[in-house]
């Protein structure tokens, strides 16, 4: 497919649901985020900026849209 077809291109980065590992609450992530992210109830780390995507920390469980 040339690029003169494509009419949007699509993003590489999302948001995602996270479990965090100790508490286990979930929270909605960027995955290219540039910031730490830190679980809200127990304050554990569970994202960590990397210059481009972000190191997840906790449990994946799904993709919003």
């Amino acid at each position: 497919m040339s690029k003169e077809k494509i009419l949007l291109p699509k993003s590489n980065s999302q948001f995602l649901y996270v479990q965090c590992i100790n508490c286990g609450s979930e929270q909605v992530v960027y995955t290219h985020t540039t910031v730490v992210i830190t679980c809200k109830s127990c304050k554990s780390l569970i994202a960590k900026p990397r210059g481009g995507k972000a190191v997840i920390k906790g449990v994946k469980i799904k993709k919003t849209r």
